[in-house]
């Protein structure tokens, strides 16, 4: 809806204010590439919601997984903050609204400040993404199903749930595997730091390394949710370099063709 008005808004615009209405379009253009993703996501959801036998026994099954790899208990880290209730409250919101603020004010900062960088941040965002998402059509159940492990849903717990009924909501609830959020933070992370020359930007690692411990302590996602969206980064980003050097290779032979051609 916002990137329809600020279409309708830039067509709208007399011709003295072409550049303004040209800066509109883009923005609207980009703004729906970012709806879309998100929309993408609840379908991702919905679709798997349709299988969703095995889904706790999958979660069970990383659970059993971490044990053997000896990583760190998300148990015993929700007990630890479950005593602070402000803490916990913190947690839950930053969960709810954190993440995709987030990535719309990287992705306009980019776009105003670095915009030769921003459709190869923009591609590596969807490309990451749509990953996440071929996955998660696999249905897993989050931690905090598990509560005959001990778990607690914090959300429902503090009454700030973004989830009703199950595949009702904001979001699904059996699409944990990857994490979005951390996938989503640490891309965040990279496009600021990559981009950036302040001595501030630094100060971004702030955001993934919360919304790892966020997404845990509201037991939301397990560690190997957030490993596993991570993961998925480096080859994204390598499939988007081999796509640029094919495609500035038909670029010059292209170029290298085309005297030839002339002389016909």
């Amino acid at each position: 809806m916002i990137s329809i008005c600020l279409a309708a808004l830039g067509l709208g615009l007399p011709t003295r204010d072409v550049r303004w209405r040209v800066g509109t379009k883009a923005v609207a253009r980009e703004a729906s590439v970012v709806v879309g993703l998100y929309s993408i996501w609840q379908l991702a959801g919905m679709l798997s919601l349709m299988k969703v036998t095995g889904a706790l026994e999958r979660a069970r099954w990383i659970w059993d997984a971490e044990r053997s790899l000896h990583l760190p208990s998300e148990l015993a880290m929700q007990r630890v903050a479950l005593p602070h209730h402000l803490l916990v409250e913190a947690c839950n919101r930053y969960y709810a609204v954190a993440h995709g603020p987030a990535l719309i004010a990287c992705l306009l900062w980019l776009f105003a400040r670095h915009r030769d960088q921003y459709p190869r941040t923009r591609n590596a965002i969807a490309l990451v993404t749509g990953a996440c998402l071929a996955i998660q059509l696999i249905p897993v159940a989050p931690p905090r199903m598990l509560d005959h492990v001990g778990f607690v849903d914090t959300g429902l717990l503090y009454h700030q749930s973004v989830y009703t009924a199950v595949g009702r909501g904001m979001a699904d609830q059996l699409s944990a595997m990857p994490s979005v959020h951390v996938a989503w933070a640490v891309l965040i992370a990279m496009v600021v730091i990559g981009s950036s020359s302040s001595r501030w930007r630094w100060a971004v690692l702030v955001h993934p390394a919360m919304t790892a411990v966020v997404v845990v302590i509201t037991g939301n996602h397990f560690w190997l949710d957030g490993v596993v969206a991570v993961a998925l980064i480096p080859p994204a980003l390598a499939v988007l370099r081999a796509a640029a050097g094919l495609s500035h290779h038909q670029l010059s032979r292209g170029a290298a063709l085309a005297p030839a051609v002339l002389e016909r």
